[in-house]
């Protein structure tokens, strides 16, 4: 009999995602400041200061990952210093004016020890993590006709193989508008696969902001994904260690390959 593949901490996919990755480089910000104008009214402000630092809606500047997988798309990712285990992550598109930002947040203890039919029972998502999704205008206040990101269901079908380093490489299976189905093709997690929820904004032509939330070990994703150019980057977030002490929040990038398109009849 075969050895049974065996979840690990993020971790330690941080640390196998890591060797010669293929992130995007960081680049600088496209301007010093943004404000960002939500549809329903309110704004949050951020500003650029010094290298890769970033204030946050007037709070103290924390580190940010900046890169642009086109020119003028940014990619802006930081730890929200103001919430337990969280992130936020802002895709900018100035060409149209348009943003989108994802507050992602990991369970706690508890709420992870959650058993799944317990969740089940109680009308609770399978996954713990958290993720809220907001798309704005860029500088100037949201009108009726004002472009905005919105979610898309062009990847459903899709059958695409993603390589982040030598040594890293999965395949995804869009099944529909909120499952996918992911597997460990060469890794550190050979031979583990889940289907787990997703979401699929749609930023631009043939580019993708594609977000998941795993249930068996905490993990949000968070990652553009260019159809055109065959390339994805992104972030993964999840606790360190299985003691759930630290979290850790790495970047993550891939060549794309699309190995088939399924589409069912009608």
């Amino acid at each position: 009999m075969s050895n049974e593949a065996v979840y690990i901490p993020v971790g330690e996919l941080a640390d196998g995602f890591a060797r010669e990755s293929y992130v995007l480089p960081a680049v600088a910000p496209h301007k010093s400041a943004l404000l960002l104008h939500f549809p329903a009214g309110g704004k949050l402000s951020c500003r650029f200061t010094g290298d890769a630092m970033l204030e946050w809606n007037h709070q103290p500047a924390v580190p940010c990952r900046i890169t642009a997988i086109r020119d003028g798309i940014e990619f802006i990712d930081f730890v929200d210093t103001q919430r337990r285990s969280s992130t936020l992550t802002l895709i900018c598109d100035h060409h149209r004016g348009c943003f989108s930002l994802v507050s992602g947040q990991l369970p706690s203890e508890q709420q992870i020890r959650l058993a799944a039919f317990s969740r089940i029972e109680q009308g609770l998502p399978l996954t713990g993590v958290r993720v809220e999704i907001r798309c704005g205008r860029l500088d100037g206040p949201c009108n009726p006709d004002s472009p905005l990101h919105g979610i898309s269901p062009d990847l459903i079908g899709m059958r695409n193989q993603y390589r982040y380093n030598p040594h890293e490489c999965y395949e995804h299976v869009y099944l529909n508008a909120n499952n996918y189905a992911w597997h460990c093709l060469e890794g550190v997690e050979k031979g583990l696969a889940d289907v787990d929820r997703c979401h699929t904004i749609k930023i631009t032509e043939r580019l993708y902001l594609f977000i998941w939330q795993e249930k068996i070990v905490p993990t949000l994703g968070v990652v553009l994904i260019d159809m055109a150019q065959l390339r994805s980057d992104g972030k993964i977030l999840g606790y360190q260690q299985h003691n759930l002490r630290e979290i850790t929040n790495f970047a993550m990038g891939a060549q794309v390959s699309v190995l088939n398109v399924t589409r069912h009849r009608e």
